[in-house]
C-alpha cells in the first residue's frame, strides 16, 4: 500500500497471523517479551536495593514521645499550631541521586496525637531524636508557657497480635475521599459573628467530648502521620484546576490519586490517532468537528471548589497519613460508644461537595475467611500504629498547614474538657550565677561548672498511667 511518502506491505504481517495462535503468541514472546521480562526483573531488583539501603539508613534512629501540655488559660486559635506545622515543614530535604539510590535516605517522620487512656486525654508529638530541637522550638514559639515532657510510649501497654485473650480492638485509617487537590472544612469554616466579635466554634471539644467518655479499661488512639514534602501536589492540584475550569467533570469517586489514570491513557491514545489520521489524510487539524464559539458551562459547585482548591495550594502541604485505635479489654469492648464517637468528630471536616475523610481501611473484613482476615488487619494496623508505619494500610495523601491545624489543635479556653492534662505553671531557667551546692555542701558561683558538679542522672520518662492501671486525675504528674 502506497501512502505517498512510504509504503507498507501487508503480506509479510498477513502471513504472520494467519498462522495458529500458539506461534504467534510464542514469535511475539520470544520477540518483546524478553524485554518486558528483563525491565520487571531490573524494577525489582532496584526496589528491593533501595529498601535494604533505607532499612540500614533507618536503624540508628532514636524516637521519642513528647508530652505537651498548654496552660489551662489558652487563648490561641489554631492559627499558632498551623505555624508549628509550617515550622516543622522546614525538616524537608531533597536528596540527589547518590543519597537516595546508595545512602538509602528516607525523609524523617513526625506523628501528631491525641489519646485517651479511660478518659484522661493527652496530647503527643513523637519525633526522631535529631528533630527534638524542632519540635520544642515550635512549640515554644507559639506557647511559651507550655510544658513538654518525654513520656514512655503508653503503646506498649497492649498486645500488638490478634486474636488475643485479654483485649479486643477496632481499626482504621482514614483517607480522603476525592482528589487531595480538593479541600476539607478549615476552622475558619467554624468561625462566626456575635454582635461585632468573631467567635470560634472550636471543632476540638466535639473531638475531646469523645475522647472523654471512656471509661475503665477502654482507650482511644488518633494519630497524624506528617511528613514533608515537595510542592510537587500543588502542580497536580493546578492541573485539576485547569481541567474543572474548562467545564471537565470534577472528579468525584476517584479518591485521594486524583482523575482516573484510564481517562488520561484514553485521551492521549485519542490525540495520537486523531493526530496519525490528519497527516495520513492530508485533513486540517480539527476538521470533521463542528467549531462552537459558546462558552462552556462550569458544573454545578465548580465556582466554590475552584475557590477552595486555589486557597489550599496557598499554603505549605505536608504529606499525611491519619489512623484511628479503639482497644479495650474484651468485658468492656464496646466499639459503639468510642468507634461512633471518633467518627462523628470527624464528620465535622467533611465537606460533601468538595472532599472528605473516611476510614477506607477497617480492621474488619466481610468476606471469605472474615475472622482470620479481621485478625491478621488488626495486627497489621495494631503494628502500622506502633511503629508510626506511613506506608502501611492506605496510601498517603496531602494536606496543608491550615487543614492539619483544624484537625489537631490544643483546645482553647471554653472548650470544657475535665480531663485534659494542662501545664501547672510556667517554667523558667534560673538565673546565670546562682549559688549551687556541690556534695561536699561548698558553693560554686560559676553557672558554667554546675554541669560538672551536680553530675545527675537524667530524669525518667513520666508515665501516662498509674501501675494499676487507672488514669491520672488533671494535674497528677507520676514519675516512673
Amino acid at each position: 500500500m502506497d501512502f505517498g511518502i512510504f509504503q507498507v506491505d501487508f503480506t509479510v504481517l498477513a502471513q504472520f497471523f494467519l498462522r495458529d495462535a500458539g506461534s504467534v503468541i510464542f514469535d511475539v514472546f520470544v520477540i518483546v517479551g524478553w524485554a518486558v521480562i528483563s525491565w520487571y526483573f531490573l524494577f525489582m531488583i532496584t526496589h528491593l536495593f533501595i529498601e535494604y539501603r533505607q532499612e540500614l539508613y533507618v536503624h540508628p534512629w532514636k524516637w521519642v514521645l513528647l508530652a505537651i501540655d498548654i496552660p489551662a488559660i489558652n487563648v490561641q486559635t489554631p492559627k499558632a499550631v498551623e505555624q508549628m506545622f509550617a515550622h516543622i515543614a522546614g525538616a524537608y530535604n531533597q536528596p540527589n541521586i547518590a543519597e537516595m539510590f546508595w545512602q538509602g535516605y528516607k525523609q524523617r517522620w513526625f506523628s501528631f496525637e491525641i489519646i485517651s487512656i479511660e478518659g484522661y486525654i493527652q496530647f503527643l508529638v513523637r519525633s526522631e531524636e535529631k528533630f527534638r530541637d524542632l519540635i520544642e522550638a515550635a512549640v515554644y514559639a507559639q506557647y511559651p508557657e507550655a510544658e513538654i515532657t518525654e513520656v514512655e510510649d503508653y503503646t506498649e501497654s497492649v498486645p500488638s497480635k490478634f486474636p488475643n485473650n485479654e483485649y479486643d480492638m477496632w481499626a482504621a485509617d482514614f483517607t480522603l475521599t476525592e482528589n487531595q487537590a480538593y479541600p476539607i472544612r478549615t476552622y475558619r469554616d467554624f468561625e462566626h459573628a456575635i454582635s461585632k466579635d468573631t467567635v470560634l466554634k472550636d471543632p476540638m471539644g466535639t473531638f475531646l467530648e469523645s475522647f472523654s467518655r471512656l471509661g475503665p479499661g477502654e482507650q482511644m488512639w488518633f494519630q497524624i502521620i506528617v511528613e514533608p514534602t515537595s510542592n510537587h501536589w500543588k502542580e497536580e492540584a493546578i492541573e485539576t484546576l485547569k481541567k474543572i475550569s474548562e467545564g471537565g467533570a470534577l472528579g468525584h469517586g476517584h479518591g485521594h490519586g486524583g482523575f482516573s489514570k484510564l481517562d488520561g491513557v484514553y485521551a492521549a491514545t485519542w490525540s495520537s490517532l486523531e493526530k496519525f489520521g490528519d497527516a495520513v489524510f492530508n485533513r486540517e487539524a480539527g476538521e470533521g468537528e463542528e467549531k462552537k464559539e459558546e462558552k462552556k458551562e462550569l458544573a454545578p459547585g465548580a465556582g466554590a471548589l475552584l475557590e477552595g482548591i486555589q486557597t489550599k495550594i496557598l499554603k505549605l502541604g505536608l504529606k499525611t497519613k491519619m489512623r484511628g485505635v479503639y482497644i479495650a479489654r474484651k468485658e468492656v469492648f464496646k466499639p459503639e460508644r468510642g468507634v461512633n464517637a471518633l467518627m462523628g468528630a470527624i464528620n465535622q471536616f467533611n465537606i460533601p461537595s468538595a472532599n472528605s475523610l473516611a476510614p477506607t481501611y477497617k480492621a474488619t473484613a466481610s468476606y471469605l475467611f472474615k475472622a482470620r482476615r479481621t485478625n491478621e488487619r488488626k495486627t497489621l494496623l495494631m503494628k502500622a500504629y506502633k511503629k508510626r508505619k506511613m506506608k502501611a494500610g492506605k496510601n498517603p495523601f496531602v494536606l496543608n498547614i491550615e487543614e492539619l491545624a483544624t484537625i489537631w489543635h490544643f483546645p482553647m479556653s471554653h472548650v470544657k474538657t475535665p480531663l485534659v492534662q494542662k501545664a501547672s505553671g510556667k517554667r523558667a531557667e534560673p538565673p546565670s550565677g546562682l549559688p549551687v551546692e556541690n556534695l561536699l555542701g561548698a558553693s560554686n558561683l560559676s553557672s558554667g561548672s554546675t554541669g560538672d558538679i551536680l553530675n545527675e542522672e537524667t530524669p525518667k520518662k513520666r508515665k501516662l498511667v498509674t501501675d494499676s492501671g487507672h488514669a491520672l486525675p488533671d494535674g497528677d504528674v507520676k514519675f516512673g
